[in-house]
């Protein structure tokens, strides 16, 4: 499958001055497959080495961060000599080895011929432990399930990414349908690697739900052998609740839905772990619509959703038959998947800050005020064709943003401060 991400990679290959490059993401987002792909589409030798119960590999790092006595251990390793301009080191599990992650600040300073790509899962998690981080040594880039275009993508459908990539909105009016087909199909499957790998070439929904619940049921061994056991109830608790939280008109999440009497104090710790995991998307609340939106943030007031849609779909246990129902689909859990759909395709951007905005009354809400660091963009969310929205109208009255984005199921169109972007097409957000 093709992978936008892979565009970065070669990105950072190709800089003069490179620092070891991380890549974050939760479990089963495919940052092992991308390296190794990465690895041998771009280099003529490629060292995977995991660091997931690898004692050699812990004894190596051990007992210091000499870079050449580590080089040495890793030649022994692959059984071969290490080219360091031919050679890409592939760093998996690396928060497994809290010293392997260090010694990446010592690569960066007295080896920075060596080429290094790293990834961990619970990476976040690692952190929270004294682990010491080489702050200002190392690149990040962040890897999420595949967006809606990488999903059409798998599904043999090239073109179709392409017209939406060109922004011509006209051509893919007349396709209308087909796009129609692939999101419901989205929404269904998701975007997890394992899962649209299979259904791309089965088209079995009933195997896609199957393997959905085999990661979810992989996501909650993780909280058990992770996270502080303490923590653990509180964890599946707040996990579990989500489904029926983004499933209310209004999204704030709230934690005596969690458990009657429950306090934000109770689930801090469970919170920060499934965000650091990757598992979870916080979406905080602002108060005014300004520049930088962070320096308005209201930390007590946030939506939460999930890394996937096609997990949410499975923990709602949404209908296959919904599938064939029209736009019966756009019409489940009052819009919950649609507005879950456009926050992953949102977090899919690179420099784009997410958050959302309430008046005081919370007579009016946007679903999410977009920052690119040089304006404020407005989106409003609609599940259906209904075009009808007071919250974007009352927003844009007071604050005059220069352009304002509404999402639905209607056609392409530019009015004066308005513009209508198919759902399909929500990732040409990044372009306006």
């Amino acid at each position: 499958m093709y992978r936008t991400a892979i565009e970065q990679l070669y990105k950072w290959k190709d800089k003069k001055e490179k620092k070891p490059l991380i890549i974050r993401g939760a479990r089963q987002v495919g940052k092992t497959w991308l390296m190794k792909e990465f690895g041998e589409k771009t280099y003529k030798d490629c060292v995977y080495i995991s660091f997931d119960n690898n004692q050699q590999m812990q004894d190596l790092f051990s007992p210091d961060l000499n870079v050449e006595r580590i080089i040495t251990g890793l030649e022994l390793y692959a059984g071969h000599k290490i080219n360091p301009s031919e050679t890409l080191l592939i760093f998996d599990e690396i928060q497994e080895v809290p010293k392997a992650l260090t010694s990446l600040k010592y690569f960066n300073e007295n080896a920075p011929q060596y080429h290094i790509v790293c990834a961990g899962s619970l990476l976040g998690v690692a952190l929270h432990h004294g682990t010491s981080f080489p702050v200002g040594k190392v690149e990040f880039m962040d890897l999420y399930p595949l967006s809606y275009q990488e999903f059409i993508q798998a599904m043999g459908k090239e073109q179709f990414s392409r017209l939406l990539d060109e922004g011509n909105y006209s051509m893919a009016a007349t396709f209308r349908q087909e796009y129609i087909d692939l999101l419901k199909q989205y929404y269904y499957v998701g975007g997890m690697p394992e899962v649209v790998a299979y259904f791309s070439v089965n088209k079995d929904f009933n195997e896609v739900k199957e393997i959905q619940t085999r990661i979810l049921d992989a996501y909650e061994q993780d909280f058990s052998k992770h996270a502080p056991h303490d923590a653990v109830p509180r964890i599946r608790m707040l996990w579990n609740s989500i489904p029926s939280q983004l499933t209310k008109e209004n999204k704030k999440f709230i934690y005596g839905l969690i458990k009657e009497g429950a306090r934000s104090k109770e689930y801090e710790l469970a919170l920060l772990w499934l965000t650091d995991c990757g598992l979870v998307h916080r979406v905080n609340r602002v108060t005014s619509p300004n520049l930088p939106l962070k320096a308005y943030e209201d930390l007590k007031a946030f939506k939460l959703y999930l890394l996937d849609i096609g997990l949410l779909s499975c923990m709602v246990r949404l209908r296959q038959d919904v599938l064939l129902d029209g736009n019966e689909l756009f019409k489940e859990f009052k819009g919950a998947l649609t507005e879950q759909y456009v926050l992953q395709q949102l977090e899919t951007f690179k420099n784009l800050n997410t958050y959302y905005w309430t008046n005081d009354r919370n007579s009016a809400e946007i679903d999410f005020l977009v920052d690119n660091g040089n304006s404020v963009i407005p989106v409003e969310v609609k599940a259906e064709v209904n075009l009808q929205a007071k919250s974007l109208k009352t927003f844009h009255s007071k604050f005059s943003p220069e352009i304002s984005v509404r999402t639905s199921m209607a056609d392409y169109k530019k009015e004066d401060w308005l513009i209508n972007l198919p759902l399909y097409a929500i990732g040409g957000i990044n372009n306006i």
